[in-house]
């Protein structure tokens, strides 16, 4: 699926840039509409100014941008009409102000008015910030009193303390103020609290498992880790077992191969096998019940009953006995092939990974390159075994004879039995040197080129039907080139069925946004929609798809339970009924809400509540920026990422303005219906909620401000 063009459409990221640029400043502000006279009412409160003051962003919005509710009986009225004329006439304001919270705590501000100007070059919104400076004020130590107007002044040396503050501030804002092109990073604090673990009752709860001491979960994570060691230990055998069995115990020029010390990743491996055994001793195991075993001797009986033999015959210590220069039965490096069946361990745990596709290609790929090394090491031995078949004469036939034909390194008898000087050396001319049995067989491809050439044969017929190259001549090798050919159609079926099926499930979401969209694009074309009409609608289309990926969240948990799917809903819903409002509430309401709670997206331009439509919803803005407009185009408000909007439970129930999307806005919305459902089952909480909710709407849609 392509990705969301977000260019598409024109945005309106000047809310997102205002937070973002004040965001490590002082993010202590207010935005006003300019275009209102007198009233200048507040668009836009910041989380900020709501901790500053303590007042609600509910409580904030729609009061004039002056702030007047902050002002107390030591307020500067001087420096009140001075800023209410800079408001009338669209200019510039700067000053310190003793202002009061809510709860009546005094506090200096440093206040700064910068008007905002529109493309048409006419001021539309103020942006007023506050920065709390009675730190700085009570540290400069020399402020005085007056009597006239009741304002607190300070010294000289204070005084040039806040100059340089408010010149750094208003910096700060006529940069941001020239600069609004940038979107931002917003934070969004919700309480916690009502989303916690239940509390415990010591008299009925569900206990943790105990299990005794030494022993390890079959789904703990160091299980995890160790069985993933054992799978490469595994698959390190699998591949150096048949090697060495085949290839390595070759001959090299006639001579036997004398078989070397093992090797450290030999040692290891026996060593983590024998390791893998102590710990399946202590390792829980799931009974035919659905029960955890947790004692130690039921995991004992369960594991000799199954794996043990296997896993014993696997670790016996062959390559310890060599390094510790041990004796060792020249034949029982054979009994190392029983290791391959550990492999079989593998095949219960193939399901946990079937459901990606990316594991299922490379377990493909790996079964596949093991069972071509496999055949390879027998073409090999079985092309040396025609060789050594024939004591005492050269060999005419077979692969290996053609090959070395080929390389020019043919094969050659040559006498093994020297009396003078040459003893050792093959024979030469004026050797003394005595015929006592048949010749040594010496010469012919080297192993390196012998194994590469038995892995191209495998490869080509394991894939096609050979090339023809390296050709099957004696029976013996026609039979066996017939099996691998056999074991080929299988793999054939078995691989590529799996590919098609993994590239299906990879390619399932994009095929069905290429059905969705061809079948818009259809009915658009059939029903001869307007070109812009058309634009809207796939652009709605692929934004909400680039935003859920297609999947309808409602019809996917309608098959669960209802209690499943009541505390998914909670789940997802957490931001929603985190908020204060909802705080109070009992979790069977919290439950009641979540499953009346659906998402909803808006797109930049488009109205997601019209004038005049019936109000059944709240709406909690999740990301993006909206605007509240009035009839005559007038903001009325500007909502950002944690708003709430609707219309009181008991007032009219029509929208009184428009709401249109700035930004990409990802919305929740609760349906009235829902609400007055949920609300039932606690009528306490319903008559606390009805009265807290006008002051919590960050705009009421119905009465108005």
């Amino acid at each position: 699926m392509p990705p969301m063009r977000g260019l598409l459409a024109p945005q309106n990221a000047f809310l997102d840039t205002i937070a973002r640029r004040f965001d490590g400043t002082h993010s202590n502000f207010v935005l006003g509409n300019a275009q209102v006279p007198s009233a200048f009412p507040v668009v836009y409160c910041s989380d900020g100014f709501c901790d500053l003051t303590g007042f609600s962003r509910a409580e904030v919005m729609q009061r004039c941008c002056a702030c007047s509710f902050l002002y107390g009986p030591d307020t500067s009225q001087r420096l009140r009409h001075q800023l209410r004329r800079a408001l009338d006439e669209h200019r510039p304001f700067k000053g310190e102000l003793l202002l009061y919270r809510k709860n009546g705590v005094p506090f200096w501000c440093l206040l700064d008015v910068v008007p905002i100007k529109n493309e048409k070059d006419e001021v539309a919104l103020f942006l007023v910030s506050h920065k709390d400076v009675t730190g700085a004020k009570s540290r400069s130590g020399a402020d005085s009193t007056k009597d006239t107007g009741g304002r607190r002044r300070f010294s000289r040396a204070g005084g040039k303390g806040f100059n340089a503050s408010r010149r750094r501030s208003r910096a700060v804002l006529y940069h941001l103020s020239g600069h609004l092109q940038r979107q931002r990073k917003n934070k969004h604090k919700l309480r916690k609290g009502i989303f916690g673990d239940k509390p415990s009752l010591p008299e009925y709860k569900v206990a943790a498992i105990r299990k005794p001491p030494l022993i390890l979960l079959h789904y703990g994570a160091f299980r995890a880790g160790w069985d993933g060691l054992i799978l490469l230990a595994t698959l390190y055998v699998a591949v150096t077992v048949p090697y060495s069995v085949c290839v390595g115990a070759g001959t090299k020029e006639g001579l036997p191969a004398a078989r070397g010390p093992p090797s450290a990743c030999d040692l290891c491996v026996e060593i983590l096998f024998m390791m893998d055994i102590v710990l399946n001793f202590r390792t829980t195991f799931v009974s035919k019940s659905g029960r955890v075993v947790l004692e130690p001797r039921a995991i004992a009986r369960h594991y000799l009953a199954g794996w043990f033999p296997l896993d014993l015959v696997a670790a016996l210590p062959f390559d310890l006995l060599a390094a510790c220069q041990v004796d060792v039965y020249v034949g029982a490096h054979l009994l190392k092939t029983v290791r391959l069946l550990r492999l079989l361990r593998l095949l219960p745990h193939l399901d946990r990974y079937s459901q990606y596709s990316a594991v299922v290609l490379a377990l493909l790929m790996v079964v596949f390159a093991l069972l071509a090394h496999w055949v390879a090491c027998g073409w090999f031995l079985l092309g040396q075994r025609e060789v050594e078949g024939s004591p005492g004469t050269l060999p005419d036939i077979g692969w290996l004879q053609e090959l070395a034909r080929r390389l020019d390194t043919p094969y050659y008898l040559a006498r093994s039995n020297c009396s003078a000087g040459g003893a050792g050396n093959d024979t030469e001319p004026g050797g003394n040197c005595s015929e006592s049995g048949p010749g040594a067989l010496r010469g012919g491809p080297s192993l390196r080129s012998a194994y590469i050439t038995s892995l191209y044969f495998a490869l080509s017929s394991l894939t096609s039907v050979g090339f023809g190259n390296v050709s099957a001549n004696t029976d013996t090798e026609k039979l066996f080139s017939i099996c691998t050919m056999l074991v080929g159609a299988l793999m054939h079926a078995v691989v590529f069925g799996n590919v098609t099926a993994v590239m299906q499930r990879l390619y399932a979401r994009r095929f069905l946004y290429h059905s969705r969209a061809r079948d818009l694009r259809d009915y658009v074309r059939a029903h001869r929609i307007p070109r812009p009409l058309k634009r809207r609608i796939l652009e709605y289309f692929q934004s909400t798809w680039a935003a859920n990926n297609g999947i309808d969240a409602a019809e996917l948990l309608q098959t669960l339970p209802e209690e499943l799917r009541a505390d998914v809903a909670l789940h997802l819903h957490q931001e929603l009924l985190g908020l204060p409002l909802f705080g109070g509430a009992s979790r069977g309401c919290l439950r009641a809400l979540s499953l009346g709670v659906r998402p909803a997206f808006c797109t930049p331009g488009e109205l997601l509540i019209r004038r005049g439509d019936a109000l059944r919803e709240l709406y909690f803005l999740r990301s993006g920026s909206m605007e509240v407009l009035r009839h005559d185009g007038t903001v009325l408000a500007l909502l950002g990422k944690g708003d709430l909007i609707g219309c009181d439970l008991g007032g009219p129930r029509r929208a009184g303005a428009d709401v249109r999307g700035l930004t990409y806005c990802a919305l929740q919305r609760l349906g009235l219906g829902a609400l007055a459902e949920a609300l039932a089952l606690d009528p306490d909480f319903g008559r606390d909620f009805g009265r807290r909710l006008p002051r919590q709407l960050s705009f009421d849609l119905g009465g108005g401000r």
